[in-house]
């Protein structure tokens, strides 16, 4: 039986803009469940969201548990921006194709299949027109304080923005499977796609090292050497006392859906980036004339356009430019997008639960590729790959993938000592060569370790300046 969504009541309070998502996140880094959805730099830059103080209700454990709570809330009127309250979190790669089941090994962090929670109160910033707004939600039957208390206390904390702490890596940085294994997996995914299980997979492999200093500092460091379009940050704490947190700086779109208009951006193809102009323009038109990249890019753009068209109207799913140069701090890469309109009655869930997980990052057919990572890989991926995103009360929905991204864990009275993990990837195909492919991934994962206060010489790349917003 369904529930009737509650009314949510909001209190919108323009700021004077004098505070980035930076300066936020400085002045929140306390408040649970503290959120951003960050649009740092690159394009396209529309919207920022800094959330916090989620309700006080378990996360869902699959699509169906999600959409029970999305609808939970009525829309919060007159909020600008693109989330009028609703779920923010993360969905792990492990959760799986919707309606498929798979066995997929377990996750070694053991992350819950969906983390995060219902928020009412955030802040949101208008790239575009160099705007921001604090917003806040009062729920119909939630005992909290109302939304002018909890506005007081807010602009309390605004009146003296933390400095910068120092955080970083400590000791050794572990690779979990040697260049050699890495590269053994990418030849017998070659003999798999030879025997016509699959075009396309994408294999990864991961790296941890112990840190010092708190996850919002780790995030800023990230955010710091390598911005990106969709970067995102999420804390939250385990039933055990632990805590936990997920930094991307990923550069990838999975889902935007406003009304019944839908997005994916893919990603395929990548090249490192040069040390002078001259080198590095290079570097991008080679990369623009690739047969190889732009067939990697094509095959997957192929799975994406009929995972949109299970949920779109005939004949509006369509690729308006192929392939688009995009230019990050330590990589060149191709990427394209995916549109299509949504048939009457769907919403952004429908479109997430037939997108996930992008198929950039499990290859084509995207069950029996993922089938694959799972025998070649021998181990759960957690957040990495999954998604990061919101799904508001009307049906909204924008989730990047995560890639590029640090998870952080540190036990209960540790203090500021605790530890990441990530993982670096790419996709493989009949014509991928194991040494070139293994080196990807290290251009890939350069940005992570300089952020951890390791040069990024020390995987053999030079990392460019770009700027932040």
């Amino acid at each position: 039986m369904s529930v009737e969504p509650r009314t949510v009541q909001a209190l919108v309070t323009p700021l004077s803009g004098e505070l980035g998502v930076s300066d936020w996140l400085r002045v929140l880094s306390e408040r649970p469940g503290l959120v951003a959805l960050d649009s740092a730099a690159g394009s396209p830059r529309g919207f920022s969201l800094v959330a916090f103080d989620p309700l006080s209700i378990p996360a869902p454990r699959d699509f169906h548990g999600l959409r029970d709570q999305v609808q939970s809330l009525q829309p919060m009127a007159d909020v600008p921006g693109p989330f009028q309250g609703g779920f923010i979190g993360a969905l792990t790669y492990d959760l799986g194709v919707h309606g498929d089941p798979l066995e997929l090994p377990l996750d070694p962090w053991g992350t819950a299949p969906i983390v995060g929670g219902l928020y009412t109160d955030f802040i949101v910033f208008d790239h575009l027109q160099g705007k921001s707004w604090l917003v806040f939600g009062d729920v119909e039957g939630e005992e909290r304080p109302d939304r002018q208390q909890r506005l007081c206390v807010i602009k309390t904390l605004m009146g003296e923005v933390p400095v910068a702490r120092q955080a970083s890596g400590v000791g050794e940085l572990i690779r979990h499977c040697p260049p050699e294994e890495h590269k053994r997996r990418i030849e017998a995914a070659r003999s798999l796609i030879a025997e016509g299980e699959f075009y396309q997979v994408n294999l990864a492999h991961r790296f941890t090292r112990r840190t010092h200093g708190e996850p919002i500092d780790l995030y800023l460091a990230l955010r710091a050497v390598n911005p990106a379009p969709y970067m995102g940050y999420l804390s939250w704490n385990a039933p055990d006392g632990s805590r936990h947190a997920i930094l991307s700086a990923s550069p990838e779109l999975l889902l935007e859906c406003t009304g019944q208009d839908v997005r994916t951006r893919p990603i395929k193809g990548t090249v490192g980036r040069g040390m002078d102009d001259k080198r590095d323009q290079a570097l991008a038109r080679s990369l623009l004339a690739s047969a190889k990249d732009q067939a990697e890019l094509a095959m997957i753009v192929d799975l994406e356009r009929n995972d949109l068209s299970r949920v779109c109207t005939p004949g509006s799913v369509r690729v308006p430019e192929f392939p688009i140069l995009e230019s990050y701090p330590a990589v060149h890469h191709l990427v394209a997008d995916v549109c299509g309109t949504l048939r009457p009655g769907l919403d952004g869930l429908d479109a997430l639960a037939a997108l996930f997980p992008g198929g950039s990052i499990t290859g084509a057919p995207k069950l029996r590729s993922m089938e694959a990572i799972a025998d070649l890989e021998g181990e759960g991926r957690g957040v990495f790959c999954g998604s990061l995103g919101f799904l508001d009360a009307r049906g909204h929905a924008r989730f990047s993938i995560l890639i590029r991204t640090l998870r952080w864990r540190a036990k209960e009275g540790a203090d500021s000592d605790g530890e990441v993990s990530f993982h670096v990837g790419g996709g493989i195909t009949w014509s991928s060569e194991a040494d070139r492919e293994e080196q990807e991934t290290l251009v890939k994962g350069a940005a992570l370790v300089a952020a951890l206060g390791q040069a990024d010489e020390a995987f053999g790349v030079h990392l460019r300046p770009s700027p932040t917003g």
